[in-house]
């Protein structure tokens, strides 16, 4: 296993993609609403990325993924393709971006609603955001890979969720994915120890029913077995001194979280 460290410049970096993956997501909230596409969605991000931003779309082509941004809708999990699917009213719909600036990722989902939406659906969001907050926490040098995924699942289980453990979060640097992987479950003081420098993505994905999830014959899109909602949230985190950054929090969202 093969863990990048970051230096005080590929940091300065990382900081740089992962605000600019924020603000892709800020930048599109205004378009989720009933009548427009998923592929219309994909456009428009794909267009800002490109023009505003002068980055690079990571998912466009990476191992074949057709789209430059995930749009994955109610009962999928994750790596939903865009489509001609029109959004409509009570839909919930995570949107997963990844941007590279100067050789660099940055990468982060939001969940967001469509309309009116349902109170179990609601909830099933909150405690998904709630989940990954309570594992970004628990970010420092020394703590394990499964103190982050013992807290996730912990609190998730806590609220009647399930915890899908087939996809998980990762290493991200220079590479879309690095070492470690990052489990949304897991057992204390065990797996890798964490150390200054190192940026990781955590990334929950929660489900109102079972846990269990079937890959569809597209090669991507995930979805619940039982179709039932399903929730994500993701930040990319750097490991701090004696602590945590967030690469990829909007400023509406640290205001709301502080």
């Amino acid at each position: 296993m093969t863990i990048t460290v970051k230096n005080t410049e590929e940091v300065k970096l990382m900081r740089e993609a992962g605000k600019l993956a924020s603000s892709v997501l800020d930048m599109i909230e205004e378009y989720i609403k009933p009548g427009i596409t998923t592929e219309e969605l994909d456009h428009i991000c794909h267009n800002f990325i490109i023009s505003d931003l002068n980055a690079i779309p990571a998912p466009l082509n990476y191992k074949g993924f057709p789209k430059s941004i995930c749009t994955s809708l109610n009962h999928v999990v994750c790596h939903g393709i865009p489509s001609d699917r029109v959004l409509k009213d009570e839909d919930i719909i995570n949107i997963d971006i990844t941007v590279i600036k100067n050789g660099f990722h940055g990468d982060t989902s939001r969940m967001f609603t469509v309309g009116q939406t349902s109170v179990m659906a609601n909830r099933l969001i909150n405690a998904c955001h709630k989940a990954m907050w309570v594992g970004i926490e628990k970010v420092r040098p020394g703590c394990f890979l499964g103190d982050i995924g013992f807290a996730i699942q912990s609190y998730t289980e806590s609220q009647r969720f399930s915890v899908v453990r087939e996809y998980c979060g990762h290493g991200i640097g220079k590479n879309f994915h690095e070492d470690p992987q990052v489990l949304h479950y897991g057992s204390p003081h065990t797996g890798i120890e964490l150390r200054e420098g190192m940026t990781i993505t955590i990334e929950p994905m929660i489900n109102a029913g079972k846990r269990a999830v079937k890959l569809l014959n597209d090669g991507w899109t995930v979805v619940t077995k039982d179709r039932s909602l399903s929730a994500q949230w993701e930040h990319t985190i750097l490991v701090t001194k004696d602590s945590f950054e967030v690469l990829t929090i909007s400023p509406e969202e640290k205001l709301n979280h502080v």
